[in-house]
């Protein structure tokens, strides 16, 4: 029995790198899985089984420190939250789920600004680098911030996300050209890229990192965000913290309550209003949620 990584899931199929530069190991779940009503993820360690010829049995999934359901995806350290200011423009709204979420699954967020060889991300840089998180302008087309981006995903296991045509696959090529995704085109009608990733994969990049390339937010899940609880949710905005505990009345919602201190820093500029619009969005949603969830009950 033999410990790996799996790598990609695809038609029953768990292959499994075992890390030591062999071939992956096409594997099948072994039926306590099943039974057990537990599914594995891209990016479980487990311990196989390899029965040669380049096929094995999936024994064991290793205790998970995150996971994920869309993308179904496990163990990850940071997600790349890919956005742009040119065709197709990322609305704020979306990083900030994505790192709302981030947070509620112990991840950090690095926020990458791509095309900026076409529009000067600069304001959206602002928000983010103002908020604590890595932030970065780079054009997958010129290698600006490539470098950075690439020191930034050593030793670490990576998820990549965001909006269609934002150049995701563009930015891993770019990182590592032997890879070769494919990439789309981005609609000038519609001003948004089309998908090209399907599925979850992981890739080993040459000098050790481990990435994945996800579908575009359309496919991401947030519904950890709704199911949470509003309580939880102002915890998930980090420049929000130091100001949870100073707030007039307990149980604030830091939507519009007379002294409230998260309010006051965004009045002051402290918290971004964007930020600050994102969150009641999301509270919003979670409310909703609770709400439908006790009509269903």
């Amino acid at each position: 029995m033999g410990e790996g990584l799996i790598m990609k899931a695809l038609s029953g199929f768990y292959y499994v790198d075992a890390g030591d530069g062999s071939s992956p190991v096409a594997c099948r779940g072994r039926g306590k899985f099943r039974h057990a009503g537990i599914s594995p993820l891209v990016g479980d360690r487990v311990r196989f089984t390899d029965l040669g010829n380049g096929s094995g049995m999936l024994d064991e999934i290793l205790p998970r420190k995150n996971e994920f359901q869309r993308p179904a995806v496990a163990n990850i350290d940071q997600l790349v939250i890919v956005a742009s200011c040119a065709t197709p423009v990322t609305d704020p709204f979306l990083i900030d789920r994505a790192t709302a979420l981030a947070e509620s699954k112990g991840c950090e967020s690095v926020i990458c600004i791509n095309k900026n060889d076409l529009e000067q991300g600069g304001a959206l840089y602002d928000i983010y680098h103002a908020a604590g998180f890595p932030t970065l302008l780079v054009s997958a087309e010129t290698g600006e911030g490539i470098e950075t981006l690439g020191q930034l995903l050593r030793g670490k296991t990576t998820a990549f996300t965001g909006n269609s045509g934002v150049g995701k696959s563009s930015l891993l090529n770019a990182l590592e050209a032997r890879l070769r995704l494919a990439v789309g085109d981005v609609s000038e009608k519609l001003g948004r890229g089309r998908h090209t990733t399907r599925h979850v994969e992981l890739f080993r990049l040459r000098d050790g990192a481990v990435v994945a390339d996800t579908p575009g937010f359309s496919s991401f899940d947030t519904d950890g965000l709704e199911t949470g609880g509003t309580e939880l949710l102002a915890r998930c905005f980090r420049e929000f913290r130091p100001y949870l505990d100073s707030c007039r009345f307990v149980g604030c919602s830091h939507r519009k309550e007379k002294g409230c201190a998260v309010l006051e820093a965004v009045a002051a500029g402290e918290i971004p209003r964007s930020r600050h619009e994102s969150y009641v969005r999301l509270y919003q949603r979670a409310a909703e949620y609770r709400q439908w969830e006790h009509k269903k009950t």
